[in-house]
């Protein structure tokens, strides 16, 4: 447990009797050997609070030390010593909120991971799979490929394809079907 260094003592200037009006007159803060016996008393309950705000143990002792390292430097400012207590827990729950927004900016800034990619093996038979479909369209006929294409790469309707082709509709069913009966033989043939 580490022991919090007191501070030199100022220099005193002055008569004696004016000193002692000044002393009785202002407060001069918490002392260090208050903030040590509060920091013996309450350390333990002040990591529990952060452990409430925080999740891990680290970080609730860094953030413990780093509140009674802030209190003592600024105890001068602790003008009433029963209140060094209330200081120490404000600056807990404020560097736990701190140290918070810090994690999530980080989250927030970490990259996104990759998707997914497939390995150069499955990227080269997908490769060979198309060269042999696009081989195998070669070989339909010229109104059995245009239905394929337009029907299912250019996700047409089979309304739309007998109008951009100028055909019935009843012609685009047949075509279609025959084109896919023709390329099934074709493809189960390579296999």
């Amino acid at each position: 447990m580490p022991v919090i260094a007191p501070m030199p003592a100022a220099r005193q200037t002055g008569l004696p009797s004016q000193r002692k009006g000044a002393e009785e007159g202002v407060a001069t803060g918490t002392t260090v050997d208050h903030l040590t016996e509060t920091y013996r008393a309450h350390y333990r309950s002040l990591l529990g609070l952060a452990a409430l705000l925080l999740d891990d143990t680290a970080s609730c002792e860094d953030v413990v030390q780093e509140a009674f390292i802030r209190v003592h430097s600024a105890r001068s400012r602790v003008r009433e010593p029963e209140k060094t207590l209330a200081y120490l827990r404000q600056t807990v729950v404020n560097l736990s909120r701190s140290a918070l927004r810090r994690r999530i900016l980080g989250l927030k800034l970490l990259s996104k991971p990759m998707p997914d990619m497939a390995s150069a093996e499955e990227g080269a038979y997908d490769q060979l799979e198309r060269d042999a479909l696009i081989k195998a369209m070669r070989g339909l006929q010229r109104r059995q490929r245009e239905v394929l294409v337009l029907r299912y790469f250019a996700d047409m309707t089979e309304a739309q394809v007998a109008e951009t082709l100028g055909i019935s509709l009843g012609s685009v069913k047949a075509y279609g079907s025959r084109g896919i009966a023709a390329l099934r033989v074709v493809m189960e043939a390579q296999v």
